[in-house]
């Protein structure tokens, strides 16, 4: 993506089944547990920059000793930061007496050498950017079973109904966001679940002392789950530690939010991304399942693992930006739908330079475009073979050596035009400054385009804001001196906010909202503007089951042409001398390409829960009264 938005954080959770000792015979360290918390979260990176954190629980401690360690960062390198305050504090832990480094004395003395990790990677879309809003969050007792630890990737959309109730049930929650009623909603009924048992074997006769661990063996953490996440109106992946040492991984019951998981005899893993795992495993693609939605996978503290319904599953609308975007390429399944999204596009792109393979050129934006760009060239190959088969057999006999020869070679014009300057987008900080340096985030490739000539083809990924494009992008490519210059988003038109853990809330940060507003006011339509405005604020105090989203009556009077068309009007520089065309991906074609991930709420305003229809609906309200802040 040309330009970069918040997204969905990582998770990573381990559960090791063996004592230290084990590991440090068979792989000759003891430090397995947290090297494999290392890697999951590095190997994440890419899900969040804002923060990271890990908590680690030791299952086995008797009373008087810390069995709960957190570390948190906000650092410009978080990961490297919480994984360097470890070492620290190994190191102000010293050595035995006797210098000799035994699993016990590691195990008693040293922090994050326990049996269960959890670790987090942070993109805020709520928040200052402070160690308060980095998870894992935490909510402690002196009772070990109700100590309860939380890092998830989630958004909830009814957050003001959910602290409500929780205020109704005599709390006083500490923060009005949705990490908080998620700790406090589980740690609540964590808390029921705990006193039942306890009245219950209080009943039985047995002493306080003799309690705790009947109430450790028996929580019933399905039913805790159940009970917290009734009311939840969002997409969620949600890891938890119990301080007695259950842990637990739930997801919605949409599928919006990815999680996966992967257990042998040894070890559970669980992160946001199958490749990941697959890599700091070493293990098959088949052997990582996708845990399902509307389910939670349970660990018990005495290493059993179980997959149970949390809530009944609903049709599945897992984020198709994932495949499109966030998620690392490496996946086979999602290099292959990325690929497909292009291939699909070539008949499109075909059509707009005419066919004409002699003066147009074709490239991509780096660098995460670049698999769809491979399948943009095989869909245009694929076109190439059947032209050369039909003018082969059309001239049956008629044809020279040096014709065939030249019909064979045909191909595409494929060159590496932008280069992105990495470091120099971290040092536009000054905003007076920035509109003359972001011209320069990428560098081309000069003296391969025919002056006035070449048309230039450049796939991206997506085109949300539309700002580097036109700040950037358009204006560098035009210095090639093209004829005409296509854009081509592997993604549909972005028109709805998102809800469920992107950073897109704003309607009028969307170029194609941008353009439609634009055309209603050329073609004299504003009333539908006022229109959709009104009916938008009937709506304002119903409840969210009864919402419909009208912002749809914003596109409905153009063409999807007509919309794309507008949106290049509005991306051309100033004294640009190409033309500049603009073309998407269909919504039709998206799911033919991720036929399994049909979340597509960003460009067609079908939203899987009824909390998304009052998002967009507010985020249209506070677009013609000119208030800022998020739309939930």
């Amino acid at each position: 993506m040309s330009e970069q938005i918040k997204h969905e954080c990582g998770i990573a959770l381990i559960r090791l089944l063996k004592p230290l000792s084990y590991y440090r015979h068979k792989y000759g360290t003891w430090q397995y547990g947290l090297d494999k918390l290392y890697l999951l979260m590095e190997k994440q990176h890419n899900r969040g920059q804002d923060g990271a954190g890990m908590v680690n629980i030791k299952i086995n401690l008797p009373p008087g000793q810390e069995y709960i360690t957190r570390f948190r960062s906000t650092n410009d390198n978080p990961i490297k930061d919480i994984f360097d305050k470890v070492k620290k504090n190994w190191k102000k832990a010293g050595k035995p007496e006797n210098n000799i480094l035994t699993q016990e004395w590691v195990y008693n003395h040293l922090p994050f050498t326990g049996e269960l990790f959890l670790g987090h990677l942070r993109y805020g879309t709520f928040g200052r950017n402070s160690i308060e809003f980095v998870h894992p969050v935490m909510r402690q007792n002196n009772w070990k079973s109700r100590n309860l630890a939380l890092a998830g990737n989630f958004n909830l959309t009814n957050t003001d109904e959910l602290f409500k109730k929780l205020v109704d049930l005599g709390q006083h929650p500490k923060a009005y966001t949705d990490t908080v009623t998620v700790l406090e909603k589980v740690g609540h009924f964590l808390d029921e679940e705990n006193q039942l048992l306890f009245r219950q074997y209080k009943n039985e006769g047995h002493s306080n002392r003799a309690i705790s661990p009947l109430l450790e063996d028996n929580l019933d953490v399905r039913n805790i789950l159940e009970r917290a996440s009734r009311d939840w109106d969002g997409g969620y992946a949600i890891a938890g530690l119990i301080g007695h040492g259950d842990a637990f991984v739930m997801r919605d019951p949409w599928g919006i939010r990815p999680a996966f998981y992967y257990h042998d005899d040894e070890i559970v893993v669980v992160a946001s991304e199958r490749p990941v795992i697959q890599t700091v495993m070493n293990t098959s693609w088949d052997k990582i399942r996708e845990l399902e939605p509307g389910k939670a996978l349970i660990i018990r503290k005495d290493g059993r693992v179980s997959c149970e319904m949390i809530r009944v599953p609903q049709k599945r609308s897992s984020c198709s930006f994932e495949r499109i975007y966030f998620s690392r390429g490496s996946d086979r399944d999602i290099y292959n739908e990325r690929k497909e999204l292009g291939r699909l596009l070539a008949p499109t792109i075909l059509e707009r330079i005419n066919y004409d393979f002699t003066d147009s050129v074709f490239s991509y934006i780096p660098n995460t475009s670049e698999t769809a760009f491979y399948g943009m060239i095989q869909g245009i190959r694929d076109y190439l073979v059947d032209r050369k088969i039909r003018e082969i057999r059309e001239r049956n006999g008629s044809l020279t050596n040096e014709e065939i020869r030249d019909i064979i070679s045909m191909e595409p014009r494929v060159e590496k035009i932008a280069i992105k300057d990495a470091k120099l987008r971290t040092f536009i900080a000054d905003e007076s400054s920035r509109s003359d340096l972001v011209t320069h985030v990428y560098d081309v490739t000069y003296g391969i385009i025919k002056n006035n000539v070449d048309t230039l083809v450049i796939i991206d990924d997506s085109i949300v804001r539309g700002t580097t494009l036109r700040d950037s992008i358009i204006r560098i490519l035009d210095r090639l001196h093209p004829r005409k210059i296509i854009v081509v988003s592997s993604a549909p038109q972005i028109r709805y906010p998102d809800c469920y853990g992107i950073d897109m809330t704003r309607l009028d940060s969307f170029i194609a909202f941008n353009a439609a507003i634009a055309l209603l006011k050329e073609n004299g339509m504003e009333k539908t503007i006022q229109q959709v405005y009104k009916n938008c604020k009937d709506q304002e105090n119903l409840p969210k089951e009864e919402i419909v989203n009208f912002v749809g009556e914003i596109y409905k009077p153009f063409t999807y042409e007509q919309i794309s068309q507008k949106i290049a009007q509005l991306l051309k520089p100033e004294n640009c001398g190409a033309e500049v065309e603009i073309v998407f991906q269909t919504v039709e074609n998206l799911h033919k390409a991720c036929p399994n991930d049909t979340g597509d709420w960003y460009f067609t305003g079908n939203y899987p829960t009824p909390g998304g229809n009052r998002v967009v609906n507010s985020s249209f309200i506070k677009f013609i009264e000119g208030t800022q802040g998020r739309a939930y």
